[in-house]
């Protein structure tokens, strides 16, 4: 009975371990992982990141090897004061900040490798690498950083960093201590510009030393390059772009009408690429990043919402002819401003009168637009239904909504709705004279660079526009079809003909008519936009912003382009002649308005910027003299910005 009791307990067990390897190797089909093994060590061979290229074939952004002392904690054996004191002089850092990384590698992973001190020089290294031997648990591990070929188009481009936990947690293809994208193109085309990184299999023997290869490297892997990418950007028209948005703040777009690449995108103030590349990265990072006047990583072409001022009066004479509701030889009076009753709802400079819509559109008459802006609005009893119709038609340029280009940032802009208008007054309590503002550009309009830039490209083309993209093209791979595919305006071609000529009167005999440029017929609408802060809680006037859209040429356009300079004074005085001159530099390479180059280039508007950190009285536009106080608070939101303003007398051309 005892041997029968024993045999059942051994078959019992036997059954019982069977199972359980069955479970366990079958049925969960559990398999073993290297990465799981504490006794392999991991070592990752990182890929050369793709080149990046302008769309003339011009290299704007290599590697330039680096070096990295990597730790993994586990593996460090306790330093005596003399080595410790040693290897912080080797790596040129405190015995407090060697606690410091030492517990944060801790943290991350005792067993995982990590990054102690990132991006050695060539010298730092030469002179460490000897040494090494004499500290377990720290080793090097060479990679590539970015190598600026330009001292342009940081926005453009870009910068990589280290990521974080976050992004870890998102993304487990990264370790600690690994770079990626942090803006731009860097980031926009990570997955393509990085590669895929190498690892190597090492096998460590009973006390943690390593003895080769694992199962001879079969299960190592070679590192993938990444992809070399073509961006749309000219670099010679960016870095002349860059020249003339010197001690300006402000953007400038270009745009191709005839395919939606960005020709240049450029940000004013801007900075050096280069001063993100080496350890010295997050304290140039941080002193950029807090200036938070000039505001340098701040890029106002794609992210700074402004009202349009004048040149959104094109749209509204535009969705006017659509509608039905005017005729381009209609006249309309204009008594230095629009009046309704007695009461004077917008200002106007002086000029013919009365205009018709050429006359309008190149002169700039407020009069004319709010006139055609009320037919519009009063067309139907319902003003909320027809402000929806006004607001699709104006959307459908690519206004008040994202333009779904391929840079990480961007604003929507603004284009009020009949919602909108009921939010803030109450269902059918408003009407058109509630908010004319709209129809000169200001109001509750607004609108970024990139946004006019696209607006001005979609006119050029008499009806449609590409989706504004960076990208030209990628090596072995193809861009998206999305940017290949035009998007129609709601307007019908032939009431782009009319606004187009009034556009090209605005240089012939309108307000550009001293930008001219020979040889070259030029489309363009000049704007003026009113320009508020908040200075010690009390909302004050600043001089106001200079605006200026344009193609050309006026016939199969090449270019189109929006320019906006913050305190420019009005459009023609710093926007126009910027955005005449980048025409004439794209178009034929070479400037002849030498005259207009030289007033750019030697007037600056830090003054401007200055005046109301100032303590001191100061004027505005040249005129009226204000009191300001010591503190100065941040600009104020965008409501209150560009809140109503019925009688304010503006003034836009």
């Amino acid at each position: 009975m005892r041997k029968l009791l024993l045999l059942l307990t051994v078959v019992t067990v036997g059954l019982l371990f069977i199972a359980r390897l069955f479970y366990l190797q079958v049925y969960k089909k559990q398999t073993y992982s290297l990465f799981d093994d504490n006794a392999i060590r991991k070592v990752y061979d990182y890929p050369k990141r793709g080149y990046v290229y302008d769309r003339n074939g011009k290299l704007l952004v290599a590697n330039q090897p680096s070096y990295d002392v990597m730790v993994i904690p586990r593996e460090v054996k306790p330093l005596d004061d003399t080595a410790l004191t040693e290897f912080c002089s080797l790596l040129k850092i405190s015995i407090e900040d060697y606690h410091k990384k030492f517990n944060r590698a801790t943290n991350y992973s005792p067993r995982l490798p990590s990054v102690f001190v990132p991006q050695l020089s060539k010298k730092d290294y030469a002179v460490l690498q000897e040494k090494m031997r004499k500290f377990e648990g720290f080793y090097i591990q060479k990679r590539s950083l970015r190598d600026y070929q330009t001292s342009i188009g940081a926005n453009v481009l870009g910068d990589i960093g280290e990521v974080n936990r976050r992004i870890i947690d998102k993304e487990p293809y990264y370790k600690m201590g690994d770079l990626i994208g942090k803006q731009g193109v860097e980031l926009s085309y990570e997955k393509e510009l990085r590669g895929v990184k190498g690892i190597k299999f090492i096998q460590k023997d009973r006390f943690n030393k390593n003895i080769g290869p694992f199962n001879e490297g079969r299960h190592d892997t070679l590192p993938q390059p990444g992809k070399d990418i073509t961006i749309t950007i000219d670099s010679e028209l960016q870095q002349y772009g860059e020249l003339l948005m010197t001690n300006k703040r402000g953007g400038i777009v270009a745009i191709d009408p005839k395919n939606g690449e960005i020709l240049a995108l450029v940000t004013g103030p801007s900075y050096n690429p280069n001063l993100l590349v080496g350890r010295e990265r997050n304290k140039n990072f941080s002193r950029l990043f807090l200036d938070t006047i000039a505001r340098p990583t701040w890029d106002r072409g794609l992210q700074a919402q402004y009202p349009p001022g004048s040149p959104f009066k094109v749209i509204n004479a535009l969705i006017g002819l659509q509608e039905g509701v005017v005729e381009t030889t209609d006249k309309v009076t204009c008594r230095m401003g629009y009046y309704y009753g007695s009461r004077k709802l917008t200002g106007c400079h002086h000029h013919k009168s009365p205009v018709d819509m050429n006359n309008g559109i190149s002169q700039s008459c407020n009069a004319y637009f709010v006139n055609i802006y009320r037919r519009i609005i009063d067309k139907y009893d319902d003003a909320g239904e027809t402000m929806n119709t006004w607001a699709a038609h104006a959307k459908s340029f690519g206004l008040g909504d994202y333009l779904g280009y391929d840079l990480p940032v961007g604003q929507r802009g603004r284009i009020p709705d009949g919602d909108y208008y009921d939010r803030a007054y109450g269902k059918n309590r408003w009407g058109s004279t509630y908010n004319v503002s709209n129809a000169i550009g200001q109001g509750e309009v607004e609108a970024t660079p990139i946004q006019l830039a696209n607006m001005a490209a979609a006119i050029g083309n008499r009806g449609y526009y590409y989706t504004p993209h960076i990208i030209k093209s990628i090596e072995g791979d193809t861009i998206p079809s999305k940017y290949l595919v035009p998007n129609y305006t709601t307007i019908d071609k032939r009431h782009f003909e009319p606004v187009i000529e009034g556009m090209f009167d605005v240089y012939n005999k309108g307000t550009a008519a001293t930008l001219r440029i020979p040889g070259i017929d030029i489309c363009g609408k000049t704007g003026t936009a009113e320009n508020f802060m908040k200075i010690d809680g009390v909302k004050t006037q600043l001089t106001d912003h200079s605006i200026f859209v344009a193609f050309a040429p006026k016939d199969n356009p090449q270019i189109a382009i929006a320019v906006f300079v913050e305190n420019g004074y009005w459009g023609s005085r710093f926007a126009g002649r910027m955005a005449s001159l980048m025409i004439e530099k794209y178009i034929n390479g070479e400037i002849t308005r030498t005259d207009m180059e030289n007033w750019i280039l030697t007037h600056s508007l830090e003054n401007e910027y200055a005046k109301p950190y100032s303590g001191k009285p100061f004027k505005i536009n040249g005129e009226t003299t204000l009191q300001v106080v010591d503190k100065v608070q941040a600009p104020i939101d965008n409501d209150l910005n560009n809140s109503i303003r019925i009688n304010s007398n503006q003034n836009n051309q």
